[in-house]
């Protein structure tokens, strides 16, 4: 018999470790294995069934997927060292005027009239257009996820306060799903341990002894109250 298992999908940046703690702990008999994807094959993966589900940027096409908003990335300007820039530390868009920028072709923030001036060649992925900055080529526009993930001791970044944020959510194929599937998008909503879908975790139930005992204790305190003495009446004077 082939043993359980379900695959997670997760783009660079993506945390998918909290989630696979839970599952660890509530399903030891069922291996989750964790999948790196890239940014721009994560939807196609869980849609060809290469990953059952994905944590993904959900700025990618996710047609034919059921996603669950998981929270929204500050979106971030990655400069050198000693740019003039980080004499700040937050900066407007505006500040990036005329600023040479690095578009790289797996981009995720897809942020429309983004400020700079994008560079005429663009490069493969985020992490060659780290190299790119580093080289004093321009900056680049990231989630600031991404700007951790290729740190450099050379390279920062500063928040962007006026950017649109850069949504992640979990994916997986539209229509009725597998228990597997269902249980862990219940963990990604906090579901408790036991609790039927949506709802909290039912009370536990008595033993017989447990019952018996509370009968006990409820006639105890019922013929307590039966024998206590009523008010007594004061005489006149």
């Amino acid at each position: 018999m082939t043993p359980l298992s379900l695959t997670l999908g997760y783009v660079p940046g993506g945390t998918p470790a909290k989630w696979a703690k839970i599952w660890a702990e509530r399903h030891p008999e069922v291996t989750l294995h964790l999948r790196a994807v890239a940014a721009a094959d994560a939807a196609a993966e869980v849609r060809g069934g290469a990953v059952d589900l994905a944590v993904l940027r959900t700025t990618a096409d996710t047609a034919g997927l059921a996603v669950i908003p998981l929270y929204e990335e500050m979106t971030v300007a990655v400069v050198p060292a000693d740019h003039l820039l980080t004499a700040a530390d937050e900066i407007a868009a505006a500040d990036l005027d005329g600023e040479p920028t690095l578009l790289p072709l797996d981009d995720v923030v897809a942020w429309a009239g983004a400020p700079g001036t994008p560079i005429e060649h663009r490069p493969e992925t985020t992490e060659d257009a780290i190299e790119l900055v580093a080289a004093g080529l321009g900056a680049l526009i990231v989630p600031q996820s991404l700007a951790r993930l290729y740190h450099r001791k050379d390279l920062t970044y500063r928040p962007i306060t006026d950017a649109p944020t850069c949504p992640v959510g979990l994916a997986f194929p539209e229509g009725p799903q597998s228990a597997l599937i269902e249980e862990f998008t219940g963990i990604v909503r906090g579901r408790r341990p036991g609790s039927s879908r949506g709802q909290a975790e039912p009370a536990p139930k008595r033993t017989a002894r447990e019952k018996t005992l509370a009968k006990q204790a409820a006639r105890a305190a019922a013929g307590k109250v039966a024998r206590k003495p009523g008010p007594t009446k004061r005489g006149r004077h």
